[in-house]
């Protein structure tokens, strides 16, 4: 294996860092910034490139000093934005010009171009998405959706490798991200050992899906957020979307207009997300047989529930089902449901 090059690692609000941005930040540091000459030597040259702001930041933070700015960036061979502002995602407040155009400058330049979770607004910003498929947290997944209809956006997915660009999800996903680009530089004993000392799993693949809740839409006189939420409280049944029209009293293009765009998917996709999402959840909480997961998540038999994870998740069932209870220090044997996550 040859050096892994050098990692621009850019800070959008430099003088006030909010807390729940730090966590990204703080893993593409310790994944890239951290030397480990006894695993691989020479290691990542990383440097922190902040884009100069003089606007404060409402919500308590800290700050960090970095003699690196944009300008450095496009001379990287790899550029990771770890996190945008939460009013670049949420508010009215446009991507800094000046990191669009370093991110384009680094992308045609060469650069491998990295987003952890909520930067991958700033690479749509600059384009560098368009006509890709590309995810983020589930929760910020839709805006990004509709702010930018020319990326695919997969909201299901850890993280998406797309060569020259990759992004993951949130909060660990981004470990996931990190760790499988230094699996891609340095090889797999060099990621196995890495992940070792950060007490992690050694690999979830990219297409694994995120642990995520199942989430409904708030009834705020959405018309079918009430029957979303009946749907998912009775997923075992063959639930259809005349089914699901019928009881919502609408005709199914109506029903097809409106959870298209409460949840960005057809009712089908929507049903089959929430049906895979309740396997999950019976897989972490649970011992039950393969067999009654498939039942009881409305997925039917194990061979189809087996069949729809190696399509969706990445994994199987079971190896699902293990690499969660040792990520998440399971201890021990429940033979008896715990309330499932609804």
């Amino acid at each position: 294996m040859g050096a892994p090059g050098s990692v621009a690692v850019v800070v959008v609000d430099d003088r006030d860092i909010p807390l729940w941005d730090l966590y990204e930040l703080s893993i593409a540091c310790l994944v890239f910034g951290i030397p480990q000459p006894d695993l691989a030597d020479p290691w990542y040259d990383m440097r922190l490139c902040a884009v100069q702001s003089d606007a404060p930041g409402a919500a308590p933070g800290f700050g960090l000093r970095t003699r690196h700015g944009l300008a450095d960036v496009p001379g990287a061979d790899t550029v990771v934005v770890p996190g945008m502002p939460e009013e670049c995602v949420h508010g009215d407040r446009e991507v800094p010009p000046e990191l669009i155009d370093a991110l384009r400058a680094a992308h045609a330049g060469g650069a491998r171009i990295v987003a952890l979770c909520t930067g991958a607004f700033a690479l749509a910003a600059a384009g560098l998405l368009d006509g890709r498929r590309a995810t983020a947290h589930w929760m910020h997944a839709p805006v990004l959706a509709r702010r930018h209809p020319a990326v695919r956006v997969d909201p299901s997915v850890l993280y998406i490798d797309e060569g020259d660009v990759l992004t993951s999800a949130g909060v660990t996903a981004g470990l996931d991200l990190c760790l499988h680009i230094v699996r891609s530089d340095l090889g797999a004993h060099v990621a196995n050992q890495l992940a070792r000392r950060l007490v992690v799993p050694p690999h979830r693949a990219g297409g694994q899906a995120q642990f995520v809740d199942l989430a409904i839409p708030v009834d705020d006189g959405n018309p079918v957020a009430p029957v979303l939420q009946w749907a998912v409280e009775h997923l075992d049944r063959p639930l259809t979307v005349q089914d699901l029209a019928r009881r919502a009293g609408l005709s199914t293009r109506t029903l097809h207009r409106h959870v298209r765009s409460t949840t960005g998917r057809t009712p089908l996709q929507w049903l089959l997300t929430q049906r895979l999402a309740r396997a999950q959840a019976l897989l972490e909480a649970t011992d039950l047989p393969i067999e009654l997961v498939g039942e009881r998540s409305g997925l039917g038999t194990a061979n189809n529930l087996r069949r729809q994870f190696a399509l969706h998740v990445g994994v199987p069932p079971t190896e699902y089902r293990r690499t969660f209870r040792a990520s998440a220090g399971h201890v021990g044997s429940r033979q008896h449901e715990r309330p499932v996550r609804a």
